[in-house]
C-alpha cells in the first residue's frame, strides 16, 4: 500500500515522501493517527503541486536545518555513568541522555531526531542528529565511568573538613 506521509516518521520516511507499507500498518496506525494519505492517483497530482508551490519554503527550511547542523559540527560528548566493577553501566545512555547533555551545552535538540544505539557499556558510541532529510549530523558519544573521578575527590574533602572541625572545639 502507498501512503503520501504527513510529517517525518524515522526509520520510514520524511514529510511529503511516498512509501510502501504494509496495508495493517497503513491504514490502522498511519491513516488514523493523521501521519499519512493513501496515495492516489489524484493525491499524488495535489501533493506534486504542493511541492511546487512550496519549493522555496523547503529550501529556507533547508537552510535553517543545515545552520543548525553546522552548528552541531564538530561537538563531541563525554557522559559520565556510574559503572559496575564488570564495566557495565548503572542505566543506558540513549537518545533522551544525547539530548540532555546537549542542552547543557546550549543546543536545544528534540530527542525523538536522534537515534542512537542503546549503550550500556563504557566505550565510544555515535549519535545521529535527523534535522532534515538531507542534513543528518554524527555526534560522537564516549561513555566514561564516574566511579574514578569519585575516588579523587573524598580524599580531598576530608583536608578541607578537618581545620573547620578542629576550629569549632578551639571556639568553645
Amino acid at each position: 500500500m502507498e501512503i503520501i506521509l504527513k510529517e517525518d516518521i524515522i526509520g520510514l520516511g520524511y514529510k511529503n515522501d511516498i512509501v510502501n507499507v504494509k496495508s495493517g500498518y497503513g491504514r490502522n496506525y498511519l491513516i488514523p493517527q493523521g501521519k499519512g494519505v493513501i496515495a492516489s492517483e489524484s493525491a499524488k497530482k495535489v501533493l506534486a503541486e504542493n511541492l511546487r508551490q512550496q519549493a522555496r519554503k523547503l529550501e529556507a527550511i533547508k537552510a535553517e536545518a543545515q545552520k543548525k547542523g553546522d552548528a552541531l559540527n564538530g561537538v563531541a560528548l563525554v557522559i559520565e555513568m556510574k559503572v559496575s566493577a564488570n564495566g557495565v553501566t548503572y542505566g543506558s545512555v540513549n537518545a533522551a541522555t544525547v539530548a540532555e547533555e546537549l542542552k547543557k551545552k546550549g543546543f536545544d535538540v528534540d530527542r525523538k531526531i536522534i537515534t542512537m544505539r542503546e549503550a550500556k557499556k563504557l566505550g565510544d558510541y555515535t549519535a545521529t542528529v535527523h534535522f532534515h532529510k538531507e542534513v543528518l549530523v554524527e555526534i560522537p558519544v564516549k561513555v566514561v565511568a564516574e566511579n574514578a573521578e569519585v575516588v579523587e575527590t573524598p580524599a580531598e574533602a576530608p583536608v578541607e573538613a578537618a581545620p573547620a572541625a578542629e576550629e569549632a572545639p578551639a571556639a568553645e
